[in-house]
C-alpha cells in the first residue's frame, strides 16, 4: 500500500475516532477537510481545509501513534474558537502560542486516550503553572498575560516544542473571508460562529465531562462575544440641538457666487445660517476608584473618550460634564464646561478612593444633580468600572453604559436598561 493512501487511512480512522467519541463535534468535522500535501513538512491550515504531509504524518506516526487524532482535534478547536480569525495582534508569536495553549488544555481535560501523547504530562505542569495566574484559561487571557508580564526566550521556545501542532501560516484577520484560490467563500467568521454556539449547546446538555463542559464553553463564550465598537456606542450619548454654523449640506454656491457677480452684492440666493447637529452637551462620567482600577488605566480612558469627543467635533462651545470619582460612595465630583477645563483635568488627575464598589450611590447622586435643576438634558452616564458592584434596582431615564477594561465571565450580568462594552483592546495595544 502506497504512503499517500496509509496516511489518508490514517487521518479518516482519526476523523471516525473523533465522531464515535464526541458527536457533536460531527458539523465542525464537516467543515474541515483534511487534504494531502506531499513535501510540506507540516500541518497547517487554509481555507476550509488542513494539509498533511503524508511522509511527515508518517514518521510522526511511528514515535506517536495517537499523532492524527491529536492534530485532527487540534486544528479541529482553533477553528471552533475562531482562533484563525483573530490574529490581529501586536504580537503573532505570542497569540499562535497562546491559540495552541488553550486548545491543549481543553484536550488533555478531555481525558481523550486516542489523542494521548507522550509529553501531556509536561504539558499538564506548565498548564497548571499558567492556570495560577490566569483564572480564565482562554487564548485571549493567556496571551494579555505574555504580553503584560512576558516569558523569557527559553521558556518561549521549550512553550512552542511541547505546544505547538500545526503552523498558522494561512491564519485569518478579522472579517476576512475564507477562499479558495478562484475567490469563491467557503467559511466566513459568522458561519464558524453558529457551528460554536451549536457545539456548546450540545456540551452543555450532553456531555458529563465537568471539565471539558467549563474550558470548552468558558472558550466558546469568550470567542463569540459581541464586540461593541466604544466610539459607536458613545454615539449614543449625542443630543439634537441647533448651531449657528453655515449647512454646507443645503447651501450652493454656485448659485451664491453667480448672483455676487452678475448683480453686485445681491446673491441669488442667502446661505443657511443654522444647521442641526448631533454633539454631546450634558452628561456624566463615572469613575470606579475601587482597588480594582488603577490611576493609568482610568486616565487611559479618560484620554480616550476625550480624544473621540475632540475627533468627532462632539463638543459644544459651552459643555456640562460632570466626572465623578466614587468607589462605595461619592468621592469627588468635578464639573467641565469647556474643552480647556477637560485637559487640565486629565493632566492633573489625582484619584480619591480606593475602597469597594456600589453603583448605588453614583445613580442617587446624579437624581440628585438632576432634582437641582444642575442638568437640564442629561443624556447619559459612563460608569467606568471593573463591574463587581451592586446594581441598582429602579432604572434611570437616561443613558447609561458600562465600559469595562476586561472581559469577565464571572462578573454580575448587566441589567438588561444599560449597555456594555469592553474597553481593553481600545486602551492597549495588544
Amino acid at each position: 500500500m502506497e504512503i499517500n493512501e496509509y496516511a489518508y487511512k490514517l487521518m479518516e480512522l482519526a476523523k471516525d475516532n473523533i465522531l464515535i467519541r464526541y458527536r457533536f463535534f460531527d458539523i465542525a468535522l464537516s467543515h474541515l477537510k483534511p487534504v494531502s500535501e506531499t513535501g510540506a513538512g507540516c500541518f497547517y491550515q487554509k481555507a476550509d481545509s488542513f494539509y498533511y504531509d503524508p511522509v511527515y504524518l508518517l514518521r510522526r506516526y511511528m514515535d506517536e501513534e495517537h499523532i492524527a487524532v491529536r492534530t485532527y482535534m487540534h486544528i479541529l478547536l482553533h477553528n471552533i474558537l475562531m482562533h484563525n480569525f483573530n490574529i490581529n495582534k501586536l504580537d503573532k508569536s505570542y497569540w499562535n502560542l497562546a491559540a495552541d495553549i488553550a486548545v491543549e488544555n481543553i484536550i488533555l481535560d478531555m481525558d481523550f486516550s486516542s489523542a494521548s501523547l507522550s509529553r501531556d504530562e509536561e504539558e499538564r505542569k506548565i498548564i497548571d503553572m499558567l492556570k495560577k495566574n490566569i483564572p480564565v484559561f482562554t487564548a485571549d487571557r493567556i496571551y494579555r498575560f505574555f504580553m503584560t508580564i512576558g516569558i523569557s526566550e527559553e521558556a518561549k521556545e521549550n512553550y512552542e516544542r511541547l505546544f505547538a501542532i500545526d503552523r498558522h501560516i494561512f491564519w485569518r484577520l478579522d472579517n476576512e473571508e475564507s477562499q479558495t484560490d478562484n475567490n469563491e467563500i467557503i467559511v466566513s467568521k459568522e458561519d464558524w460562529e453558529k457551528i460554536s454556539r451549536r457545539i456548546k449547546t450540545e456540551i452543555s446538555n450532553f456531555s458529563k465531562n465537568k471539565n471539558l463542559l467549563e474550558d470548552i464553553t468558558d472558550n466558546i463564550d469568550y470567542a463569540v462575544r459581541k464586540r461593541y465598537n466604544y466610539r459607536e456606542l458613545l454615539s449614543h450619548f449625542m443630543v439634537m440641538n441647533e448651531e449657528i454654523t453655515v449647512n454646507d449640506d443645503e447651501f450652493d454656491y454656485i448659485y451664491y457666487t453667480y448672483g455676487l457677480d452678475t448683480y453686485g452684492n445681491m446673491p441669488l440666493i442667502e446661505p443657511l445660517e443654522y444647521k442641526e447637529d448631533k454633539r454631546i452637551k450634558e452628561f456624566a462620567i463615572a469613575l470606579d476608584t475601587s482597588a480594582s482600577c488603577s490611576g493609568e488605566i482610568i486616565k487611559k480612558f479618560l484620554t480616550k473618550t476625550y480624544d473621540i469627543l475632540k475627533n468627532e467635533e462632539s463638543f459644544f462651545n459651552k459643555i456640562n460634564l460632570h466626572i465623578i470619582q466614587c468607589d462605595d460612595k461619592i468621592e469627588t465630583d468635578t464639573k467641565i464646561e469647556s474643552k480647556t477645563e477637560f485637559d487640565t483635568f486629565i493632566n492633573n488627575l489625582k484619584l480619591k478612593g480606593n475602597g469597594a464598589t456600589d453603583f448605588t450611590p453614583v445613580f442617587d447622586y446624579i437624581e440628585k444633580l438632576n432634582n437641582e435643576k444642575e442638568f437640564v438634558n442629561l443624556k447619559g452616564l459612563i460608569y467606568f468600572t471593573d463591574g463587581y458592584g451592586t446594581f441598582p434596582e429602579r432604572i434611570p431615564d437616561y443613558e447609561v453604559m458600562f465600559a469595562f477594561l476586561y472581559e469577565d465571565m464571572g462578573r454580575p450580568k448587566v441589567p438588561g436598561w444599560a449597555m456594555q462594552v469592553v474597553m481593553e483592546d481600545e486602551l492597549y495595544e495588544y
